[in-house]
């Protein structure tokens, strides 16, 4: 009931954005509405608001999907199509070669990288995969506070918010050639200039749809950082690339289908916003720890430890940041998490039958006999058995993971298997 309610509210949201669009376009005069005959189609592009649209939400989309790729691409696209040296002086930054041109190497580096990692080991791609992940979040932010405004902005060139001038002269045309008063009303209506009412409502729309198809992108850089295996890793980056060539193509053979599949794509979005900002938080949390070499900083508190909920914690989203309280005198164990983390504190009483730190070979988990109920960060590799004692886990620290592959396999090699079968 929640989601239909939140997806009502999204489409109402659309909604409010359509009518001022509607009310500003300029009415036509009356008299030319009585008199002239239908006049053909153009046979040029499309300039109508519709259009307009349909190019906008396209566009902010495709940059959601991939920020530096779509940003790169965007700004090159509008360089090259420029008429002349003159109007490409005057193109955004972003549109300029000294941006678009590292950008898109910094992508086809990536590329590289994705396709190296099929073969390489685990520890030597993980680095490159965390600085990946902040590339796309500061492109991100980077899109959402500059591109972003930027297209959006366009339309009022469009729709003729932006041109107060020419909706005056107009206003006074239909004065002269229209005496009656239903003319001095379209007059009057075109007059009035909407261009600070298309500001508050299409640029953060804007940015609130690139945030959510963001959000939900930028979950890839996530689960790759999670994954240990190169081909998933390439495998969930070709399915977003793939994604965003499908939304360039259907553009360039038909912007409404482009419109649609976009509204698709920001529905879908929509729907798992929850999950992916945990991603996002989980990812942002991974990132800083490892970058930052905090476990070399980090001390285990004998109380009070913040890390995030696994998938067999009841009652609590998978990957939800919050604090572990340990009260060893009456041994139990309060999870404290914030929804959203800024909703009022809710928290869960955690109880443990066979408790024990699983150690991996980026991070460590809390489990209960094969069941993960907390993922610890980055910051806690190192710790493990003081997480354990601090806690009171009766089953200490056992490998877990690739770690726990490991060890099997050179048990097996060692002989320790055959030993403990013939003992």
């Amino acid at each position: 009931m929640k989601r239909i309610a939140s997806l009502c509210l999204f489409f109402a949201l659309a909604a409010s954005l359509a009518a001022p669009l509607a009310a500003s376009a300029p009415l036509p005069p009356v008299a030319a509405v009585t008199a002239a005959p239908a006049a053909p189609a153009a046979a040029h592009t499309d300039k109508s608001p519709g259009a307009a649209l349909s190019s906008t939400l396209t566009t902010i989309t495709g940059i959601a999907i991939s920020p530096l790729l779509g940003t790169g691409v965007y700004g090159a696209y509008q360089y090259i199509t420029a008429p002349d040296a003159a109007a490409r002086a005057q193109l955004p930054w972003f549109a300029q070669p000294k941006f678009f041109v590292p950008a898109l190497l910094i992508v086809l580096a990536c590329l590289l990288k994705d396709s190296l990692g099929t073969v390489l080991p685990p520890g030597l791609k993980k680095p490159f995969d965390v600085l990946e992940t902040l590339e796309n979040k500061a492109s991100g932010l980077l899109a959402a506070g500059a591109v972003v405004p930027f297209t959006v902005d366009s339309l009022r060139g469009v729709i003729g918010g932006g041109n107060a001038g020419g909706l005056l002269s107009m206003a006074g045309d239909h004065a002269h050639t229209a005496g009656a008063g239903l003319a001095m009303i379209h007059a009057n209506l075109g007059a009035i200039n909407f261009s600070w009412l298309l500001d508050i409502l299409t640029v953060p729309l804007g940015i609130a749809i690139f945030a959510i198809v963001w959000m939900a992108s930028h979950a890839i850089n996530v689960l790759i950082l999670l994954s240990p295996w190169g081909a998933i890793d390439a495998a969930l980056k070709s399915a977003r690339t793939a994604l965003l060539g499908l939304v360039v193509v259907t553009a360039k053979l038909n912007p409404l289908y482009a419109a649609i599949l976009s509204i698709v794509i920001i529905v879908i979005a929509w729907f798992i916003a929850g999950w992916s900002f945990r991603l996002m938080i989980f990812g942002t949390d991974f990132c800083w720890d490892i970058f930052t070499f905090r476990k070399h900083r980090f001390k285990v508190d004998a109380r009070v430890n913040k890390l995030f909920s696994g998938a067999r914690l009841p009652k609590v989203p998978v990957r939800t940041y919050g604090k572990l309280a340990n009260e060893p005198e009456n041994g139990l164990l309060h999870f404290t998490y914030r929804p959203w983390l800024v909703l009022p504190a809710r928290t869960v009483n955690v109880k443990l039958d066979a408790p024990s730190i699983g150690k991996g070979l980026f991070f460590s988990t809390i489990r209960d006999g094969d069941k993960t109920i907390f993922t610890l960060p980055p910051r806690y590799r190192g710790h493990e058995e003081e997480m354990a004692r601090a806690h009171d886990f009766a089953n200490g620290v056992q490998a877990a993971g690739i770690l726990k592959g490991w060890s099997n396999l050179k048990e097996l090699f060692t002989g320790s298997a055959a030993k403990a079968q013939v003992a």
